[in-house]
């Protein structure tokens, strides 16, 4: 009798589990939890229409376009709404999300594709799928004494200044805005850095610049 008992218990627990497992299942699936890996995307539109992104590009919000923290400008993405299996091929060419527990901004075309524009933000997946080498930049020279900084983006616009100096603080520190006058007009410099070796500031520079950022070595200025 004993025997049947044990043999009874050990039929009975992996069906339990089993069936816990299929209720857990059910249950992520009717309260929008998804299974790790996928991503939340949103989307930017006209507020950014015509301005500089982070890469130096004008963003056209009628391209097929993405912002991302971490992927180097250039980089290939086909994003797919796991709600509709509707997917799109983007570029990335600027940085984002600002928003926290979002992981990627779509351009309105491209989020349009994936019917994301009514929601505004969705689960997605995303895949990799390569790079356009031709976002690499050179590193170039203004000034060969130091100490040295990182010349990442010059304006006339304050606003663009910002937005670059947030973009860049998504992942670098020490970042800052220097302004100038050039013939009665003000531009705003967003800079990286104090470097005191001219090969310390290169390391730095190719970095950025093998990410996709126009960088620009010259000499640092103090802040007043």
């Amino acid at each position: 009798m004993q025997n049947i008992s044990r043999n009874a218990t050990r039929t009975l627990i992996p069906i339990a589990v089993l069936f816990l497992l299929l209720t857990l299942a059910s249950c992520a699936s009717r309260t929008g939890l998804y299974p790790q890996g996928y991503a939340v995307a949103s989307w930017y539109g006209s507020e950014f229409h015509g301005r500089p992104t982070s890469s130096g590009e004008t963003f056209n919000m009628y391209a097929l376009t993405c912002a991302h923290r971490e992927y180097p400008f250039g980089t290939q993405l086909r994003v797919t709404n796991v709600d509709n299996q509707k997917a799109v091929s983007c570029v990335v060419n600027d940085r984002g999300p600002f928003v926290a527990g979002r992981d990627i901004d779509l351009s309105y075309a491209a989020a349009k594709e994936i019917g994301l524009i009514g929601k505004g933000t969705g689960h997605v997946s995303v895949e990799h799928m390569g790079r356009d080498i031709a976002y690499i930049r050179e590193v170039k020279y203004m000034s060969r004494s130091g100490p040295f900084t990182i010349q990442v983006g010059s304006f006339s616009d304050y606003g663009n200044a910002v937005r670059l100096k947030n973009s860049l603080e998504l992942k670098y520190e020490r970042v800052y805005i220097m302004n100038t006058e050039i013939k009665g007009e003000t531009f705003y410099r967003v800079r990286i850095g104090k470097y005191p070796l001219r090969d310390e500031a290169y390391i730095f520079a190719k970095t950025l610049a093998e990410e996709g950022y126009a960088v620009l070595v010259t000499r640092y200025e103090e802040r007043i």
